[in-house]
């Protein structure tokens, strides 16, 4: 799945759970906008990931995380086991 379309619906996936329409995201964006993420028409700027996160309520990162896990269809701790072998690699300790 290309990447766009992957965070769109990893986006549609955590509006939806949270119960949060389109509008709702009207202080950071348009409904128009947000459709076309979710369509994976457009991809967001870290900024606009960021305020849209926090209308999620979820972090920046939990949003990216679900990007790929829909792009690669991996398990939530392969992921997270990754990330973690990764970061501490290039020496960002626990």
């Amino acid at each position: 799945m290309e990447l766009n379309a992957a965070f769109g619906e990893a986006l549609k996936r955590i509006r939806s759970r949270q119960k949060k329409t389109q509008e709702d995201f009207s202080v950071v964006s348009s409904r128009t906008y947000m459709s076309t993420l979710e369509r994976g028409l457009k991809s967001p700027t870290i900024e606009k990931m960021d305020a849209i996160s926090a209308v999620l309520e979820v972090h920046p990162l939990t949003l990216l995380a679900a990007t790929y896990l829909v792009q690669e269809q991996m398990e939530v701790s392969a992921l997270v086991g990754r990330l973690c072998d990764e970061l501490i690699s290039l020496g960002w300790q626990d």
